[in-house]
Order: C-alpha cells, then sequence, then structure tokens
C-alpha cells in the first residue's frame, strides 16, 4: 500500500475506509484464552455453549475482536510517509454492541474523526471503528482508537 502524507492525512478528516472480512474461528478464540488464560466455557467449549448459552454455540472474547483491529488497520490504512513506530494511545467509548460468533466473518469501518499534528514529529490519530459483524444489524463492537505515531520531522507538516 503506497504510503500518504501527513498533509493528506489530514485533508481525509472524515473520509470512511473499510477493511477486508475476516473469519473468526476457534482456533483463533482457543490460542487468545491460552494466551489471555481466559477459558470461560462460553468461549472454549461448543458442546457446553450450544447446550447452556443463547448464542448457539462458542463466541469470541470482546477482547480478541477488539485487538484484531489492529491487523485489520494494518491492511486496510495507508501507512504515513516517514513514519517510524506507531503506538496505540488507547480507547474512548468503547462498547461491546453484538456477540461475535465463533465462524462469522467481521470487518472494521474506519472514519478518519480527527489528526493533530504535534511539533514534536508525533501524528495522533483519532478513527472511529465500526466492528461489523456480517448478516447483523448490530455490529460487534463501536469505539474511538486513538493512536500516535512518529513521523520524521521534516514530513510532520500537516
Amino acid at each position: 500500500m503506497k504510503p500518504i502524507t501527513v498533509d493528506q492525512l489530514v485533508a481525509g478528516v472524515g473520509s470512511e475506509i473499510i477493511s477486508p472480512w475476516r473469519t473468526v474461528t476457534q482456533q483463533m478464540i482457543d490460542l487468545f484464552a491460552d494466551a489471555t488464560d481466559d477459558h470461560q466455557f462460553i468461549h472454549c467449549d461448543p458442546e457446553r455453549a450450544a447446550a447452556e448459552t443463547p448464542f448457539g454455540g462458542t463466541i469470541a472474547h470482546g477482547f480478541l475482536t477488539l485487538s484484531l483491529l489492529s491487523a485489520m488497520a494494518y491492511e486496510t490504512i495507508p501507512p504515513l510517509e516517514g513514519a517510524g513506530m506507531g503506538i496505540n494511545q488507547g480507547f474512548e467509548n468503547l462498547k461491546f454492541a453484538a456477540p461475535v460468533k465463533t465462524g462469522a466473518r467481521i470487518r472494521t469501518k474506519f472514519v478518519l474523526a480527527d489528526v493533530k499534528v504535534r511539533p514534536s514529529g508525533w501524528v495522533q490519530v483519532a478513527h472511529e471503528v465500526t466492528i461489523e459483524i456480517d448478516g447483523s444489524k448490530k455490529p460487534a463492537l463501536t469505539a474511538r482508537w486513538l493512536t500516535l505515531t512518529m513521523v520524521e520531522p521534516e514530513k510532520a507538516t500537516g
């Protein structure tokens, strides 16, 4: 993906971009459960989850769904020209609205809400994000996602 300039990023405030669909598998859920030590049956026991929950089977951890934002952003949002490292700064108004059932396809709608270019070379970006579930009227989650990217000083005009 071709990098964009800070000026192009600033000019794009209000624009929307949507990631490709990705399937959430039981293997992904199990690996996340192992990594986080969260083996609640609603995530890891398909038979019990089918019998004892209204979901008809297992569902992804909300934090797994949230963590997939990084991958979906990387494959969707053009990088900044002259960018060094980037970090997550946090989330505002994070809401888990609907469960992601095992086997569901999800994608993220990114709306560029704000860009602040700091004299230090850091560029703060705010995206309104919505993780959509294929075939569902309700999204998996909504949030305002704040990130920081260090840009070479001569590239950080904004």
